[in-house]
């Protein structure tokens, strides 16, 4: 049965100009879209060994980072120009040949959608659509510009491991600050790379076989503290 629309309260005022603004409320962890419940494959990743997180941090921004950086930055472009989405949700499955990680992150994308549906009008979604995908969609509706929606990408990943960080590696929390400011360089390559994509087919395609055995892993871990 599907959830009945709830009514807010107040009437959202969402300007164009307002984008940057709306770019920093996507990226704070306190959306409610279970963000505390992923761990960005880090957690698969210390169980089989992996040690140096900083070095784990880069090497999802160079892969799967890249792939849905472009992936959001292409939703955006189709959604303000008319055309459907579903090419983006095809080249983004292309891009993405671990199931575990789809299933990931249409999880997220389901999320997003229940959290967006209440507040802007989006355009018309293809069913199960990845969180990158439904993000451009939210950055159409709300005049989020390319290069910040894929800004908007690649923090949330860099938070996502840090954050599961303090919970799976227990430490000092100003060296896992310490960590996402050393990734800002590799942020900013993302979004270099990203904002000037405009079709589907120009998404890149950044093989991450470790990641992808890591995700796959996880699905049949029975003790584990995250999701993904």
């Amino acid at each position: 049965m599907s959830e009945s629309p709830v009514k807010l309260a107040w009437e959202p005022q969402i300007q164009p100009e307002h984008g940057a603004l709306t770019a920093l409320l996507l990226a704070d962890a306190r959306l409610p879209i279970g963000g505390h419940t992923r761990s960005g494959s880090l957690e698969p990743a210390l169980a089989a060994g992996v040690d140096d997180i900083p070095s784990f941090i880069n090497l999802h921004l160079r892969t799967v980072v890249r792939t849905d950086a472009g992936t959001a930055v292409v939703a955006r472009r189709h959604a303000l120009a008319g055309l459907p989405l579903e090419p983006v949700l095809d080249a983004w499955r292309a891009r993405t040949p671990s199931a575990a990680l789809r299933a990931d992150a249409e999880i997220v994308g389901a999320a997003l959608v229940r959290l967006a549906s209440r507040i802007w009008q989006l355009v018309p979604l293809p069913a199960n659509p990845p969180g990158a995908l439904v993000l451009g969609a939210i950055a159409a509706a709300t005049g989020i510009d390319a290069a910040d929606i894929a800004r908007v990408v690649a923090y949330d990943a860099v938070q996502t491991i840090t954050s599961a960080a303090l919970k799976l590696r227990p430490g000092d929390p100003l060296e896992v600050v310490g960590w996402t400011l050393a990734a800002f360089p590799a942020i900013a390559s993302v979004v270099s790379a990203s904002a000037d994509i405009v079709t589907p087919d120009q998404i890149p395609a950044r093989s991450a076989p470790h990641l992808e055995s890591y995700a796959e892993a996880h699905t049949t871990t029975m003790r584990r503290l995250f999701r993904a």
